[in-house]
């Protein structure tokens, strides 16, 4: 049995989770332009400790991007899946309430 459930936040359902991720991925995005700028500017300048720990940033930035990415498909997984479920729970309410029709016409 589902219960209505009411959002008081724009983060307590699915698709305001999914929302917040896709945000959380345009700014791991803009985020890894931004050092990949930074990358270039310390190559040009010859600091090498500098490149070091902003391609260190650089990877880190992309494994978090990885899990961002798999966090969507979660999402966009689990939003089907309710979508199915809620789906076959209205067609079994649908027909719960036919067969009370045919039997209430069948007892008049």
């Amino acid at each position: 049995m589902f219960v209505s459930y009411q959002a008081e936040t724009p983060f307590d359902s699915i698709e305001g989770s999914h929302e917040y991720v896709a945000m959380l991925a345009e700014a791991i995005e803009e985020a890894r332009r931004d050092v990949e700028a930074e990358v270039a500017s310390a190559e040009r300048e010859r600091a090498a400790r500098r490149k070091e720990a902003l391609l260190l940033v650089s990877y880190n930035l992309a494994k978090l991007n990885l899990h961002i990415t798999t966090s969507r498909r979660i999402l966009n997984d689990l939003r089907s899946m309710r979508r199915l479920l809620l789906a076959e729970r209205g067609l079994r309410e649908a027909e719960d309430s036919e067969a009370l029709e045919v039997a209430a016409g069948a007892e008049g």
